[in-house]
């Protein structure tokens, strides 16, 4: 199974209020980058991604998972994008800021590092470890 990173600003959608959207979960809408939107197009239910504060507390907060694959996003007027739906599964008992992450040598090469930019990125399974093992998170 892949894993991977979803990052939101706290301002717009922070992980107390995806941890609120319970059992249900809620869409991860409004990515309009066609990189993002293939990564997204990949995601299998199940699959596990980090959820990252950007901007405000730069760090990865908690764990969420995928529980519907991709589908059109009802808030892109153009119709070419869409999103999946993903669930809280944990918070991560130490956040794993990204001056942590960076200042780690075998995360040089993770995609939060060299393309921070992107909303939706994918995580190797060595990435996935490693930030797990910082935030204290069982593998």
């Amino acid at each position: 199974m892949a894993h991977w990173l979803f990052k939101s600003e706290p301002s717009t959608w922070s992980w107390k209020q995806q941890v609120a959207a319970g059992e249900a979960g809620t869409f991860w809408n409004g990515v309009r980058n066609h990189l993002a939107k293939k990564q997204m197009q990949a995601m299998q239910i199940g699959e596990r991604g980090f959820f990252y504060h950007s901007n405000e507390g730069k760090a990865v907060v908690g764990i969420v998972e995928v529980i519907k694959p991709y589908y059109p996003d009802h808030t892109d007027e153009t119709g070419r994008f869409g999103m999946v739906d993903v669930r809280a599964v944990a918070p991560m008992p130490r956040p794993v800021p990204l001056d942590a992450i960076k200042a780690e040598d075998a995360l040089k090469a993770m995609m939060l590092v060299v393309n921070s930019r992107l909303s939706v990125q994918p995580v190797t399974d060595d990435e996935w470890a490693l930030v797990c093992a910082m935030g204290g998170y069982g593998l």
